[in-house]
C-alpha cells in the first residue's frame, strides 16, 4: 500500500501509550493497534480528527504517501 501510517512514531514522540490514546478518543486498544500497524483499509475523518486533537498534530504527521513505483523492491 502506498499510504504509510506513522501513528506509532507520533505516539513515541509525544510519550503517549496506545491505551491512553484509545481511552482519550473512544476506540478500543486493538483498533489503535490495527491503526499503528497499518492493517486498516480506512480511517474515519472523525477518528483522525480526535487523534490529531489528542496528539496535537496534523493528519500529515500520521499519514504519509509513498510512491511504490519509485521505491526499489
Amino acid at each position: 500500500m502506498s499510504i504509510v501510517v506513522n501513528l506509532d512514531v507520533v505516539l513515541a514522540r509525544k510519550k503517549i501509550r496506545s491505551r491512553q490514546l484509545a481511552a482519550d478518543i473512544g476506540i478500543t486498544e486493538p483498533n489503535v493497534s490495527l491503526l499503528k500497524s497499518g492493517k486498516v483499509r480506512g480511517i474515519r475523518f472523525e477518528t483522525l480528527s480526535k487523534i490529531c486533537r489528542v496528539l496535537d498534530c496534523q493528519p500529515g504527521d500520521i499519514l504519509e504517501y509513498r510512491d511504490e513505483a519509485s521505491t526499489p523492491h
